[in-house]
């Protein structure tokens, strides 16, 4: 292809992402700070460059690129979560350091090794920046791999970011065999708290119920695959939070993302007992079965 992509990142998802290109003919750079190449030096004259790092390593990639990108290059943003110290999305993130590029948001239920088995599954593009949306969904879209725009950037990160933080207490539940009656409950109710939040940043209600939201809380909320499942399940097996990240493959972003939002909906008076509850179990301030009888004995009140 005469156009030219570099992902960076060559974890699991970055991985994906790269064969997901590769099935029209690309050949993207991969990178990572292993590799031994220079990050500037693999973005010049690229089409896309699509960051696939965990939250903690974006500040840092984003540093190394100051003064590297020309205006036209599209950057998309892969990542799930909130930076620790201002609360942004890695869009947010992007955009302050870059506000002259076009940023696009990348995010729907695609675990990432179904994804390299050559599963089908589906994602959106969001950006407000329609050409460069339609861009990155050509660059994407295969037989495998059907590919949606959408003009809610904000709404669709948000939406990746917060169901992780249900995956957690979804793990937990499944961890301790309450059913699935009690699952059906907590996902739906989840949904509501993402929504909630999702509304206070901006976001459109209409996206929390496509792929980005209810799409990926469903595929995160119910395969063993998800690393932020792994958390919940194992505190719910009774194993402290440091044993099981011992044996976690990968960044599980759930956890980082519970406490900043946790702060922010105390902050903001904003209703998130579903996710001020899995803050305290992964502080270790409550177990799992007391976690789940709090929950269960909250005031009465209407559903809507």
């Amino acid at each position: 292809m005469s156009e030219r992509i570099t992902i960076i990142g060559a974890g699991a998802w970055g991985s994906a992402l790269g064969s997901l290109t590769q099935i029209n003919g690309y050949k993207p750079t991969i990178w990572s700070r292993s590799c031994g190449e220079n990050l500037t030096d693999v973005v010049r004259e690229r089409t896309a460059i699509i960051s696939a790092v965990s939250m903690s390593g974006v500040r840092a990639v984003i540093d190394r690129l100051q003064g590297a990108l020309a205006p036209h290059q599209i950057i998309v943003t892969a990542t799930k979560g909130l930076d620790a110290q201002t609360n942004c999305t890695p869009a947010k993130l992007w955009q302050t350091a870059f506000p002259h590029n076009p940023i696009v948001v990348l995010s729907g239920p695609n675990l990432s090794l179904e994804i390299q088995q050559g599963l089908p599954a589906a994602t959106v593009i969001a950006a407000d920046d329609a050409v460069a949306a339609t861009k990155i969904q050509g660059i994407f879209s295969s037989p495998q791999f059907r590919v949606y725009t959408n003009d809610d950037p904000i709404g669709v990160e948000i939406a990746g970011t917060v169901k992780n933080v249900i995956a957690i207490a979804a793990g937990t539940c499944d961890g301790l065999n309450l059913g699935n009656n009690a699952k059906s409950a907590l996902l739906t109710r989840g949904l509501a708290e993402i929504i909630r939040i999702g509304q206070y940043w901006g976001g459109k209600t209409e996206t929390f119920y496509g792929l980005s939201g209810l799409g990926d809380l469903l595929a995160t909320c119910n395969s063993p695959l998800s690393r932020n499942y792994q958390v919940g399940y194992g505190l719910a097996q009774g194993k402290t939070l440091s044993e099981v990240l011992a044996t976690l493959q990968g960044t599980a972003e759930g956890i980082n993302t519970t406490k900043v939002l946790s702060q922010v909906a105390s902050k903001n008076q904003i209703y998130m007992p579903i996710t001020v509850l899995v803050d305290r179990l992964l502080q270790g301030q409550i177990t799992a079965p007391e976690a789940i009888v709090a929950l269960m004995s909250r005031d009465r009140k209407s559903e809507y």
